[in-house]
């Protein structure tokens, strides 16, 4: 096998659509991988997309069509050699025109296209073009002709196999991209190649790895026997496929293999699995993965509280702390190996061991999941089906096969991979969004989630966990149960952020929070480096443009009702909204910690932003972290102390996410403002591995008599909890309670914050300093007397005084009408 990458030298023109006169007639390079909109600004013909009102301006690439050409060398195919021509991914409706002969057309972002090249191949200089028509053009036709199906957003994204969020989000802009986003070669070959490669990976009662290889071959040629090898561990095993077979199975066993385990149970040993196809003595092609012994499944039998969804790694129960996860730039060929490695750090430093790749987005590249088999973090993979129902009929019912067969395939030899899900909201849509008065008689994607999906998970990797969809109660009709029921299966919780105060995640147990979250504006560098309004206000108009949520700004301010003071000014609302957004989402991550075992899990609503933009993600669309990181880093911390309602009376829970007891004592105290115990005493408690523990502290220790200048502290050797008695908005803080100082230390600068009065969530939001500049801690609580050292990592030479006073230095009293500005 000779495989020859095209990349360089392409050429990109517009042939049809609304197209700028200035655009029309260019014909510019183009990079492979990449998009028209990223050529378009390498040649200076556009604006940058993300910046300011730049979006809307940009609509006209809707409707647009493009070329891209190629001019390269190649030579003649040989006696009985086959040359393909391989494309990886196409953006999307494309036609692939090789010397003048069309090879064929695609309709799909999602899978890979192969063309059999011999005919139109010639010795010398050859001509290759790919004409890209409009996808929203496209789409419109098939919806035209299969009949409208409802789904969210303006345009027909469920009429077309393309990412549905490059047609906008709530959170995501509408730049609908065309091109080449993916690998394209010229691969030569003889005899026969590997088509597909399935390793199936398990672990035996005894400890023994067992890798079943699955391959597929393509012939071309003389039909003849071939021989299939793996190598596992320096464990080798053959097998021959006869001649005339289309299909291989080999196994290679490997005893007492070390397991992989999630981060935070265990380590990740990943080991190389190389797979090689031959012809008598001469070598074919090859394969190789990484795959790390492990078993996992999701425990839904039935119990006295429902239906669980508790995810098992290697027999044993994990709660699962994760995010959901959405394209990491809306432009997918910027994403780097690099950069997904930063992301995926990011979840794991904030005590994450899952992401849920989202079903509007992308099958991720292999760089992510390879990221992820290696840090230890679990992938839940959505099919690509989004918050709308779909047609089943063709072109889609056989588009929607392909891509799902190779994709199934194609990660199977992924240790991270836990589990695949139908789609996104499609089942509790049908039910509750007024689609079945829409849709009467029309397909919406059922037969997807119930018949197509499950059936090709258990022909191809039988070794993994399938659900219909989130959310979805296992095993029950919806006439048997509502989707979103919080007693089965997966739940996704927006009554809050949507309709209610935050303190109602509380109102519901689930048994797997699937998503659930809260908005908040992006870091200040972050919104200053992209958004120009003059003044810069919530309803100024690129802010609005970069607020993508129905009534965002609304319930952004009706969130901060009762919990903080209406922000007077940019800066101090700017502050509040983000701090609000940390303090809802861990009051949710916490309520649900405290269930376990019978809340199984929690996926927070974003790890991620694909564009600088208002929305729900914990690190911004520049990659900064927000003050939700931190706030999730401490609710998803191993050991944790919270305060939770049980049966009308408050409880201490203790929880203990590690693999050791954890046996201490537990001082609690209430502590007025300004310094002095009020009431106190000291509990020993003992919390075994992985579980929770329940203590009704005296009610004296609530009994507040002054409520708005008191708390309750909780304090062990390695925790604390400080809970008060009233909300923020209703406390009497000392505004002159902080002081600080900072000097300048080897690779940034160390601020020392001293209260002198209790004083909640100090931070030192440090890239309104220096863009690149980064607190490693924020959201602190310190009590009367105490200091804290914040250290700042950056590359500026900055006067320290900055990090010291307001903006840059706040608390959740900044907002308040006696707090400092």
């Amino acid at each position: 096998m000779h495989r020859h990458t095209l990349h360089d030298g392409w050429r990109l023109t517009a042939t049809a659509g609304p197209v700028p006169e200035h655009i029309a007639d260019r014909e510019i390079p183009a990079e492979v991988p990449g998009s028209t909109h990223l050529d378009l600004l390498a040649a200076d013909l556009i604006p940058e997309p993300y910046l300011d009102e730049s979006e809307t301006g940009l609509a006209w690439v809707h409707r647009a069509d493009w070329r891209y050409a190629l001019t390269f060398e190649a030579e003649a195919p040989g006696d009985g050699e086959r040359v393909d021509l391989a494309f990886d991914g196409l953006d999307t409706i494309a036609t692939v025109t090789l010397n003048g002969h069309v090879l064929g057309t695609t309709a799909n972002m999602h899978r890979a296209h192969r063309f059999d090249v011999r005919s139109a191949l010639r010795a010398g200089t050859n001509e290759l073009t790919v004409d890209l028509r409009s996808a929203l053009a496209y789409a419109e036709e098939n919806r035209a002709e299969l009949g409208a199906r409802p789904h969210v957003n303006a345009h027909p994204y469920n009429m077309v196999r393309k990412m549905a969020c490059s047609f906008g989000w709530d959170w995501g802009p509408d730049l609908q991209t065309a091109g080449i986003w993916k690998p394209v070669r010229l691969e030569r070959w003889n005899t026969a190649r590997l088509s597909r490669v399935r390793p199936l990976v398990t672990v035996s009662p005894d400890g023994t790895g067992r890798v079943e290889v699955h391959v597929d071959v393509e012939r071309s040629g003389p039909d003849v026997d071939l021989r299939l090898t793996a190598e596992v561990a320096d464990r080798t095993a053959t097998a021959t496929i006869a001649a005339g077979a289309r299909t291989g199975t080999v196994v290679v066993e490997v005893a007492d293999a070390d397991l992989w385990w999630p981060v935070g149970y265990g380590d990740q040993p990943l080991y190389d699995l190389d797979v090689t196809l031959a012809a008598d003595d001469t070598p074919l092609d090859g394969a190789h993965r990484r795959i790390g012994f492990r078993t996992i499944t999701v425990d839904t039998a039935p119990d006295a509280h429902g239906t669980p969804f508790t995810v098992e790694v290697n027999g044993r129960p994990i709660f699962v702390k994760g995010a959901n996860w959405i394209p990491d730039d809306h432009f997918l060929t910027r994403i780097t190996r690099d950069r997904l490695a930063h992301r995926v750090d990011q979840a794991v430093d904030a005590h994450m061991n899952m992401l849920r790749v989202w079903g509007g987005g992308i099958y991720e590249t292999e760089d992510f999941y390879d990221v992820c088999d290696e840090r230890g973090v679990l992938v839940w993979q959505d099919f690509l089906l989004a918050c709308a129902a779909y047609p089943e009929e063709e072109p889609l019912w056989s588009e929607f096969e392909a891509e799902a067969r190779e994709n199934v395939a194609r990660l199977t030899s992924h240790a991270s991979l836990a589990l695949w899900n139908g789609g996104n909201e499609n089942l509790w849509g049908h039910e509750d969004w007024g689609w079945k008065e829409q849709l009467g008689d029309l397909t919406w994607g059922h037969r997807y989630y119930t018949e197509l999906f499950p059936r090709i998970v258990a022909e191809l990797d039988p070794t993994r966990f399938y659900s219909d969809g989130s959310p979805y109660s296992p095993g029950l009709t919806p006439e048997e149960s509502h989707p979103n029921a919080e007693a089965h299966g997966t739940r996704h919780e927006w009554e809050v952020w949507n309709r209610v105060d935050y303190r109602g995640y509380r109102d519901n147990v689930p048994r797997f929070c699937s998503e659930f979250g809260f908005q908040g504006p992006p870091t200040w560098s972050t919104l200053t480096d992209w958004i120009h309004d003059e003044p810069l206000t919530p309803e100024s108009p690129a802010f609005l443009l970069h607020q993508k949520a129905e009534d965002g700004n609304g319930k952004l301010g009706r969130g901060l009702s009762g919990h903080l003071p209406t922000p007077t000014t940019f800066a101090d609302w700017h502050w509040a909204t983000q701090l609000n957004q940390a303090r809802a989402v861990a009051f949710g991550v916490e309520h649900f910690r405290s269930w376990w075992p019978r809340t199984a899990g929690t996926l927070v609503w974003q790890l991620n932003d694909c564009w600088p933009v208002t929305s729900w993600a914990a690190v911004d669309g520049e990659g900064r972290r927000k003050p939700l990181w931190y706030a999730l880093r401490a609710a998803y911390a191993p050991r944790l102390l919270t305060v939770q309602p049980r049966d009308g009376r408050l409880v201490l829970i203790a929880i203990n996410d590690t693999d050791e007891p954890w046996e201490t004592t537990v001082r609690l105290e209430r502590l007025h403002f300004e310094g002095g115990i009020l009431d106190g005493t000291q509990i020993d408690i003992a919390v075994p591995p992985r579980s929770t523990a329940e203590h009704e502290p005296a009610r004296s220790l609530f009994a507040a008599g002054d409520d708005t200048r008191e708390a309750l502290v909780a304090t062990t050797d390695d925790t604390r909890l400080v809970h008060t008695l009233r909300e923020d908005v209703h406390l009497a803080y000392d505004p002159e309670s902080l002081t600080a100082t900072a000097a300048a230390v080897p690779g940034g600068y160390r601020v020392e914050v001293r209260a002198a009065s209790l004083t909640r969530g100090v931070s030192v939001l440090a890239d309104r300093v220096a863009p690149d500049a980064e607190v490693d801690d924020m959201l602190v609580d310190l009590l009367a007397g105490e200091s804290h050292t914040f250290l700042v990592r950056t590359s500026a030479e900055v006067d320290p005084a900055e990090f010291t006073r307001a903006p840059v230095l706040r608390s959740s009293g900044s907002t308040h009408p006696r707090g400092k500005r």
